[in-house]
């Protein structure tokens, strides 16, 4: 696995957006048991501080010693650095999770893994967000940073957010799901904040020294018209019961 969030993991944790509620109620409406969870990828512990609300316990794991040094604490939450595989007991978890990260794993050892920790009955879910959108000229200068300034320094694994995982390896028994979305209010300052956490950012500022988002920014800012403007990410997910 790659890690491209350890360098930046304070800002990390500072700006990415928290995932609605909704979100959360339908995966746990299919549950059939709220002992053990685990949350893969689990970065700051965003995900698996409400995943602490419902279950017993929560696994949560990283490959980033920084990420999980700004991670949310709960004493129910037990974090570790594991890759896709790990020491958790057989058929023990009823849930696993992977929030916007199911895109850097090895998805045909992960999904192993997962059938040889999981319970009979238990669900597999994983979900991200796309590009986000504001306003028509915003959309649209952001489009073409996405695409064309920063477009050649995304790692391949990108383009499974871009087509929302629908091509990534899924061997599981699929649940329909909705459409969702993450709503925010943010300040410029806050956006700004954000799209420097995107990888691609982070290495096109290696190659250059120099920051792109600046100049992002003051494009931006001509057409930011309130103190905070509404940001809409489109959410996507799979959901999958692990053993048919």
């Amino acid at each position: 696995m790659k890690d491209r969030f350890s360098g930046h993991s304070k800002q990390y944790a500072q700006f990415r957006p928290v995932y609605p509620p909704e979100l959360y109620d339908f995966i746990f409406q299919q549950v059939t048991g709220f002992d053990i969870a685990w949350d893969a990828g689990t970065g700051n512990g965003q995900a698996a501080k409400v995943l602490a609300q419902r279950f017993n316990k929560v696994y949560a794991t990283d490959i980033s010693t920084q990420q999980l040094d700004q991670a949310i604490q709960a004493t129910n939450i037990q974090y570790s650095v594991a890759h896709e595989q790990t020491s958790f007991e057989e058929a023990s978890i009823d849930l696993v999770t992977v929030a916007q990260a199911a895109h850097w794993f090895e998805m045909n050892k992960f999904s192993t893994e997962v059938k040889r920790v999981t319970k009979s009955h238990a669900l597999i879910a994983i979900w991200g967000y796309g590009l986000l959108q504001i306003s028509k000229p915003i959309d649209a200068i952001m489009t073409d940073f996405y695409t064309r300034t920063i477009g050649p320094y995304w790692d391949v694994e990108r383009k499974h957010i871009d087509k929302h995982y629908a091509n990534l390896h899924f061997p599981f028994s699929e649940i329909e799901c909705p459409e969702f979305h993450l709503r925010v209010d943010w300040t410029l300052d806050e956006l700004e904040g954000y799209i420097n956490t995107w990888s691609a950012v982070r290495q096109y500022i290696s190659t250059h020294q120099h920051n792109p988002v600046d100049s992002l920014i003051k494009q931006i800012s001509q057409h930011w018209k309130e103190t905070r403007q509404s940001v809409i990410f489109p959410l996507f997910l799979r959901l999958g019961r692990v053993h048919s």
